[in-house]
């Protein structure tokens, strides 16, 4: 009886930690690296074909004459010219830098006002009732109605783009930051008072991790916010001692009638866009949800 006992515990025994090592291999994060065939076919080649798809069908709309005014539709090839052109005079990295500097500096300057904004605004209640509406009203605001009143008040120079930058930027990093928290399950906010984390030193601990991921998407959409002002302040507040960006740029392929211009400031223009979210933002999100579990590391 006793050797029967002592079989079927051990048989219990082994069952469990079978059962336990089953369970730490599931939860084990497979780390390996992903072949390059698979990285190719599933991140590389869709975005390829899907450029190769619209070049072909504006080709097309050029070869068959849907559209036959260059001045309205020019085809790729006038478009690489120009942009060819601009990059052997040396012009092509100065438009880039020159908005890619005030965008990014001036998404610097709204990082730092719309951080502790938000977390007043989420943390006061009085102060949330007061200016919350107001924010979300500045987030829906076109960001071009800024420019002239930025104009009259500072004149056409790099203050009066760096303040329409932050009028639109802050808004939704404010907005962004107010809605993680307000994700925040208040057992996470309990459990920092019990251990001593109140205060700043709650709000550092426990709050900003744990709404990391509305923040995140909140720094997002401020950049493309503070994107959009600076291409329309540029647009508008032309003057020859700013230099030329890609919005000036782009007005002056206007003034000039030159389509291909416009469509060589709007390439590029889409094309920044598309480097910074792929090279600060996309990375950025990935750490979040991986650093939460929500994203397995290859």
């Amino acid at each position: 009886m006793a050797s029967t006992d002592s079989t079927t515990v051990a048989k219990d025994g082994s069952d469990l930690a079978g059962l336990e090592a089953g369970l730490d291999a599931l939860e084990s994060r497979q780390s390996y690296r992903t072949p390059f065939r698979q990285t190719f076919v599933q991140k590389i080649l869709p975005p390829v074909v899907a450029v190769a798809l619209v070049l072909a069908v504006w080709q097309a709309l050029v070869s068959f004459k849907v559209v036959d005014d260059p001045t309205k539709l020019p085809a790729p090839s006038a478009v690489w010219d120009v942009v060819q052109t601009a990059w052997l005079q040396g012009e092509l990295l100065g438009y880039i830098w020159t908005s890619v500097s005030r965008g990014l500096l001036g998404f610097c300057f709204a990082l730092l006002i719309g951080t502790p904004l938000g977390l007043i605004v989420a943390r006061v209640k009085f102060i949330r009732a007061a200016i919350g509406p107001i924010l979300s009203g500045l987030q829906s605001l076109p960001s071009v109605a800024w420019v002239p009143p930025a104009v009259i008040w500072l004149g056409l120079n790099n203050s009066m783009m760096y303040a329409v930058i932050l009028l639109g930027a802050v808004p939704s990093i404010a907005n962004g930051l107010v809605s993680g928290v307000d994700q925040v399950p208040p057992l996470f906010l309990r459990a920092g008072r019990t251990l001593g984390a109140t205060g700043l030193k709650g709000t550092w601990h426990i709050v900003l991790p744990a709404a990391l991921p509305g923040y995140v998407a909140g720094l997002k959409q401020g950049w493309a916010f503070s994107w959009r002002s600076l291409m329309a302040a540029e647009i508008i507040a032309s003057f020859p001692d700013l230099g030329v960006g890609l919005g000036q740029l782009l007005e002056n392929g206007r003034n000039a009638s030159d389509m291909a211009m416009v469509f060589e400031a709007i390439l590029l223009i889409l094309i920044v866009g598309i480097a910074i979210d792929l090279l600060i933002f996309s990375p950025l999100e990935r750490w979040v949800l991986r650093s939460r579990g929500l994203l397995v590391k290859n």
